[in-house]
């Protein structure tokens, strides 16, 4: 069962084990801080008002009124949501969910909404931490769920594309492409509770840390419906024609239209794997090191970078300088020979090989070494949205931020990134720790994921997120990174990617949604004004 308020499943939250071990933890790492647990309330005991909108009957069927349906679908997951969640402050509800069954739904959905002037807000698996799908604002809203429209519609082995509804989560995919032994391997944090859809409209970031580090990479064609009609674009593996329609759509979070369909590019799955863990004692060495690899052409599938204390904290390894999580993986051919050369370079400046894994895999067989850092780190990887509803309900501030900058400017940004959040956590929380790492890295540049914790007051966590936010921001803004490399812009964003936008583009974007919704109706607030 989904959790209305925080992350995931309800059933795999913290068991009690993980719960008092993190607890413990917490005790040592913030002396004397107030650990005591708030329980998430009722939703059905909250007292929302009634939906100020009833829906015509030829799309009643589609609509819920539900109170919990509506309290589960009025935020997204990022820390700001969960802390306002367990404190019962529902301030904006959508007043009806609506889950269409076929395109032809979500078409007369937009054509009532666009009609009656109602907001619009797209819903897929509602793991949004950017306020993407949050209605701020005052009056009836639709949120439109798009789950029920989850199947793998067709499958072009020839081309390794398949045709894809939507509204399908991450594990459907999977699911349904395993026949085939075919795959789409996307796989961002959000996997399990993220769709497809989601990741398109929000441009997501994967699996690959290099190559093919984006959703977009893997689509081919998208089918989207919105208020002035549908758009669909041809299937090509590559096109100069113009202007690319589908890269109107990437990352359009639901302001153009709803993405309803894609072809999406797969993969055969992998049959090699090998994964080392590459401890440095020196983080400028480290980096260098990883640098060195992404502009290597060997295109690791991971490459991760792990600062002292993020090592630590979630791959229980003490490293002095850094720890670098560095696998190869392919269903063609073995992969040490890229994996060797990578080795090589990272034992030019400092690094020592500490672990070496080969996983196991449907093709082939192998198995799993024992434990080491890189596997601990993955555990936690998996865990952290739990780990971090966990930290919420004791009146911790755990929450994360992502940027993207070029080599050349990593270490300016490093340097004022981390000051500005240790400065505000010092002034807001009093102690706390800051955490990197590389989630992703390019030949021109990597995109640096940090952590933060501090301990909070209870009643007034968000807003003391809200101040660390933005003094984080300003600092990426002035140093030259992206406000967000995957997580999208949503809300929370807003600010700094008008800062980040060109005039000259915001112009185009603004009458790219005046000609596809000309009544305003889809995701008010998001991108634009």
């Amino acid at each position: 069962m989904r959790s209305w308020w925080g992350w995931g499943a309800v059933e795999e939250a913290l068991s009690e084990q993980e719960t008092h071990a993190l607890v413990s933890r917490l005790a040592a790492l913030m002396p004397g801080h107030d650990l005591t647990d708030h329980q998430p309330p009722d939703p059905a005991a909250l007292g929302l008002a009634a939906p100020r909108i009833n829906p015509p009957t030829s799309l009643a069927a589609l609509c819920s009124a539900d109170p919990v349906d509506r309290a589960g679908h009025a935020r997204g997951k990022a820390f700001r949501d969960v802390a306002r969640n367990l404190t019962g402050r529902l301030d904006h509800v959508p007043d009806l969910i609506a889950r269409p069954r076929r395109e032809q739904d979500v078409v007369d959905l937009l054509d009532w909404c666009a009609r009656e002037q109602i907001p619009v807000i797209p819903y897929g698996g509602g793991s949004s931490v950017v306020g993407g799908v949050e209605p701020r604002f005052d009056g009836p809203v639709v949120t439109v769920d798009l789950t029920a429209m989850s199947a793998v519609l067709e499958i072009d082995e020839v081309s390794r594309a398949a045709r894809i509804q939507a509204g399908v989560l991450g594990p459907s995919v999977e699911d349904q492409l395993r026949p085939s032994g075919l795959t789409l391997r996307h796989f961002p944090q959000s996997f399990g509770f993220s769709t497809l859809g989601g990741w398109l409209a929000t441009r997501s970031g994967g699996h690959y840390a290099t190559l093919y580090t984006h959703i977009d990479e893997l689509t081919e064609s998208l089918r989207v419906v919105t208020p002035a009609g549908v758009s669909e674009s041809r299937r090509l593996p590559g096109s100069g024609a113009g202007p690319s329609p589908d890269r109107l759509f990437l990352g359009s979070e639901g302001t153009l239209g709803i993405i309803t369909e894609a072809w999406m590019r797969l993969q055969h799955r992998p049959r090699w794997q090998v994964t080392v863990s590459i401890a440095f004692e020196d983080w400028p060495a480290a980096v260098v090191a990883t640098r060195t690899i992404a502009q290597a052409g060997l295109y690791p599938a991971n490459c991760r970078l792990l600062d002292p204390a993020e090592a630590f904290l979630n791959a229980g390894a003490s490293v002095g300088g850094g720890l670098l999580v560095l696998a190869f993986e392919s269903a063609d051919h073995p992969v040490d020979a890229w994996l060797n050369r990578a080795v090589e370079i990272a034992s030019d400046h400092g690094g020592v090989v500490t672990s070496r894994r080969e996983r196991e895999t449907e093709a082939s067989g192998r198995k799993d070494d024992a434990a080491d850092p890189a596997g601990n780190w993955r555990s936690a990887f998996l865990r952290m949205p739990y780990q971090r509803d966990a930290l919420v309900r004791r009146g911790v501030i755990a929450e994360t931020f992502e940027t993207a900058c070029t080599w050349d400017g990593f270490d300016a940004l490093h340097t004022a990134v981390t000051e500005a959040a240790r400065a505000a956590i010092e002034r807001i929380c009093g102690t706390g720790a800051v955490t990197c790492r590389f989630t992703h890295v390019y030949p021109d540049g990597p995109a640096p994921y940090y952590g933060i914790y501090g301990g909070g007051r209870w009643g007034s966590l968000d807003t003391q997120w809200d101040e660390i936010k933005a003094a984080v921001s300003d600092a990426i803004s002035a140093t030259g990174g992206t406000i967000t490399h995957h997580h999208a812009v949503g809300r929370d964003h807003r600010p700094w990617y008008d800062r980040q936008r060109p005039d000259a583009f915001a112009a185009a974007l603004r009458a790219a949604k005046s000609a596809l919704d000309p009544a305003g109706v889809l995701n008010p607030g998001v991108l634009l004004g």
